[in-house]
């Protein structure tokens, strides 16, 4: 089966994606061009559908696939243009119930529903004394990591409210009361977070965007993540924290539910009985709920997606 993953090439985490896919996919996998006897094109970038001619996508079978949709920002722009890219789609792929009924409100086509994997081969466990010396972070610190974006582009202050980034604030402001407290960012537009770190004198390290294998030693180096989204696909950091077995706490968002032990997920507004102090069966369960979703063997329910809407749909 000969497949076109278009991919946005914004050296963000769907590119790795995609490369991922064609990777460990018993498919032929092309991101450079579409021929004749490509027989299915995968919009992985959604936003990115319009670079492909629309002559091209209407001769193919086409899937596309929703990472997440803010429900607030489905303005009349946004759901004009996801109309028109729907009338070239033939099925949507998407990870999470939530996302599917936001799509089933502005389309009819078929949606299913596949969680993402973890590349088990990229993330490799690291001393943390060893990676914290090497940010030059006190190794008595407590510290909170958040590797995702919080600023909203058109003005690079506005904060990015699905994101939650004032639920962050208020998690870190939370542990600060009982603990030495270093916060570790990284990703783009981080503005927001950042003028309020500053704000509050709460001593921070930001790195914009490190290779994979930095994100790794960044993991690697933290006492805790924090997801403070209110609305989202994954998140990545779901999947990479509890394979690396870094504590983590999260909102009820995206994947959480699937991913994460009930214990680490939090309510963001009843912070006053906020519950930092991962157990270790939480750590234990959270890598064991992680193994199904690893790409050596959860690839395939993508591989064998896409087969049957190729065979069922023509």
């Amino acid at each position: 089966m000969k497949i076109f993953c278009h991919i946005p090439r914004e050296s963000w985490i769907v590119d790795r994606m995609g490369l991922e896919y064609s990777q460990y996919s018993r498919h032929e996998v092309s991101h450079e061009s579409i021929t004749e006897d490509t027989e299915v094109i995968w919009l992985l970038a959604s936003w990115c559908w319009n670079q492909i001619p629309v002559t091209v996508l209407r001769n193919k079978k086409v899937i596309c696939t929703i990472h997440h949709e803010v429900p607030w920002k489905m303005d009349e722009n946004r759901i004009n243009n996801f109309k028109k890219r729907d009338e070239i789609v033939n099925h949507y792929l998407t990870y999470t119930e939530e996302t599917k009924s936001l799509i089933q409100k502005y389309s009819d086509k078929p949606v299913t529903i596949i969680p993402h994997w973890i590349n088990e081969n990229i993330w490799k466990k690291e001393k943390k004394e060893k990676t914290r010396s090497s940010l030059g972070i006190n190794a008595d610190s407590f510290l909170i990591g958040s590797f995702q974006r919080d600023t909203e582009g058109s003005d690079l202050k506005t904060p990015k409210l699905e994101k939650g980034p004032d639920i962050f604030l208020k998690v870190v402001k939370e542990i600060l009361k009982t603990k030495n407290v270093h916060v570790l960012l990284s990703g783009w537009r981080r503005q927001y977070v950042i003028g309020e770190l500053k704000s509050h004198l709460i001593p921070y390290t930001y790195i914009e965007l490190p290779s994979q294998e930095k994100i790794n030693s960044l993991y690697n180096a933290l006492d805790l993540y924090v997801v403070s989204s209110r609305c989202e696909g994954g998140p990545q950091a779901l999947f990479e924290c509890a394979y690396l077995e870094i504590p983590i706490i999260s909102t009820n968002v995206g994947q959480s539910n699937i991913i994460l032990d009930s214990s680490v997920i939090y309510d963001p507004e009843n912070l006053e009985n906020l519950n930092f102090h991962l157990s270790e069966s939480a750590l234990v369960n959270n890598k064991k709920n992680i193994y199904k979703y690893k790409i050596s063997n959860h690839i395939k329910n993508y591989d064998n997606f896409l087969e049957r809407i190729l065979t069922q749909e023509n």
